[in-house]
């Protein structure tokens, strides 16, 4: 019951959308009315406001890592099943890309997910954004470093866990499969050759990570 109670604490504390908080902060438009129409860091800096962008970046990854921690610290001493972080990581994860409080219409889960695999094993989050950094840097396609890193981290999870899969590295191949999901537009844009870079302020039908 315990374990129940934390997951849905998580799915509750990833609902909060930060695209849209810091937006209405800052008197930005509504992320879902632009470019991709996705409540996350990369929409937003579309509008040109690197800030506001950042601050959705951090603000959707410092989310999913709180979750963790929270779960990590405080469930021992209710009871908490040992495999409860990464199920409530994974209700995190869930509420960021069907918020409760935005109508269901959430992001992607990039920032999130990373913040939630940094919380689950420092080296596992340290390894999936490096890969997400060099994809980035080398191709500056936000969704296509997000994949890759996607299908990596499963694979970094099984690594530091000795290859042995528990319910933590299928929580992980769980966020990734969701996560390649909701990029498949984005991929059919890649394969297309119309797929935004990093930094553009492009058309309002292309879609992109976050």
């Amino acid at each position: 019951m315990a374990t129940l109670a934390f997951a849905i604490a998580g799915y509750l504390i990833g609902s909060l959308s930060f695209a849209v908080l810091v937006s209405r902060a800052l008197g930005l438009p509504d992320p879902h009315t632009y470019g991709s129409r996705n409540p996350g860091a990369t929409n937003v800096l579309r509008t040109g406001n690197r800030l506001a962008a950042l601050l959705t970046l951090a603000g959707d990854a410092l989310k999913g890592w709180a979750a963790v921690v929270l779960a990590l610290a405080f469930g021992p001493r209710y009871g908490v099943h040992e495999a409860g972080p990464a199920l409530v990581g994974l209700a995190a994860f869930l509420g960021h890309l069907y918020p409760v409080f935005f109508g269901f219409k959430g992001g992607k889960g990039v920032a999130t997910a990373a913040g939630i695999l940094l919380a689950i094993d420092p080296w596992l989050g340290l390894g999936t954004l490096a890969t997400w950094l060099v994809i980035a840097v080398f191709f500056r396609y936000a969704s296509l470093a997000s994949i890759v890193a996607a299908a990596f981290a499963p694979f970094w999870a099984l690594f530091l866990n000795g290859f042995r899969f528990d319910f933590a590295v299928g929580a992980i191949v769980a966020m990734a499969a969701l996560l390649v999901v909701r990029h498949r537009a984005n991929i059919r844009n890649l394969v297309a050759g119309k797929e935004s870079r990093i930094g553009e302020r492009k058309s309002a039908e292309r879609p992109s990570a976050g």
